[in-house]
């Protein structure tokens, strides 16, 4: 089993380590493309090796193997391994938290739980984050969520996608529980698959934690009245949870659940969350927020 383990993590970091000669090969094969579109000439600095003995055959060659139509020559990326068997197969999420946990913690687990179909919970007790992978890969669980707290407060949330990564970190801010929801306190939470909304991902690594967020959740029935809706601004991504009625065939009434959030990402790892020396894919810096008007997402 470990064997197998290492074999399939090995294939995947040699899938990942293609991707960018790929991308890059695609790129200039579109160039290329547009060029010849627009009957202009090919400069010799799209062509492979980027040498100066280059001929007018070379040029013939690579506009001979650039491709007609775009879609179907976009080179494959790392979601067609990670998230291959997503809508084939409901997700299985695992929640924990930190060692520990204060009330307000374990009460925030139980309703992000409740949030999240197919969801378990489990109480950390002393198991390590190597045990805890363990686990998940045995129970063939897609994802492992835990999340942190500071002095009673939860300031941290750990998404691990399995059985090879990714794994994205965010920490959480102005987390309002359920019972907090002033309209909603004491109701019962749905249990339908949600609709889901994202709003302001709008570049490439938006897409990417969008992705990663979206393939939490099983694909949802038409008639179903729970929506669930992140909202990208300035970087923070805001959670809100509600329900809805149409009153009329034009207008519908909402009616917040909870629990509400913001959490904003700090790191992308290409690995499982026990996974410490693996590759960092995306990581916030401290020049980044001197940037003010420099969104990432």
């Amino acid at each position: 089993m470990l064997r197998r383990q290492a074999r399939e993590r090995r294939e995947y970091i040699h899938r990942k380590s293609l991707e960018q000669q790929e991308q890059q090969l695609f790129e200039r094969k579109q160039k290329v493309r547009q060029l010849l579109a627009a009957g202009k000439p090919i400069p010799k600095e799209l062509l492979q090796g980027h040498n100066d003995s280059s001929t007018s055959a070379d040029l013939q060659k690579l506009a001979r193997d650039v491709p007609l139509d775009e879609a179907q020559s976009a080179p494959s990326t790392s979601l067609d391994d990670e998230y291959s068997l997503a809508g084939q197969y409901d997700p299985k999420v695992l929640i924990t938290t930190s060692r520990d946990p204060s009330s307000r913690l374990s009460q925030f687990a139980k309703e992000f739980r409740l949030a999240i179909p197919n969801s378990t919970r489990l109480n950390r007790g002393g198991y390590t984050m190597k045990e805890l992978s363990a686990a998940c890969r045995s129970n063939a669980m897609t994802d492992l969520i835990v999340i942190h707290e500071h002095r009673g407060i939860p300031d941290a949330l750990v998404v691990s996608h399995f059985p090879h990564g990714p794994t994205v970190m965010f920490t959480l801010h102005n987390v309002t529980l359920r019972h907090e929801v002033e309209a909603h306190g004491s109701s019962t939470i749905s249990e339908q698959y949600p609709h889901l909304i994202f709003d302001g991902f709008q570049s490439k690594l938006g897409n990417r934690i969008g992705d990663i967020l979206k393939f939490l959740f099983p694909v949802p029935k038409e008639d179903a009245k729970r929506v669930m809706t992140f909202a990208n601004q300035r970087d923070f991504i805001s959670f809100r949870h509600h329900v809805f009625v149409k009153t009329s065939h034009r207008e519908v009434q909402l009616a917040e659940v909870g629990p509400r959030f913001e959490m904003k990402p700090y790191e992308i790892r290409q690995g499982t969350v026990e996974q410490t020396e693996s590759d960092i894919e995306w990581q916030l810096r401290p020049f980044m927020n001197t940037a003010r008007k420099r969104n990432q997402l």
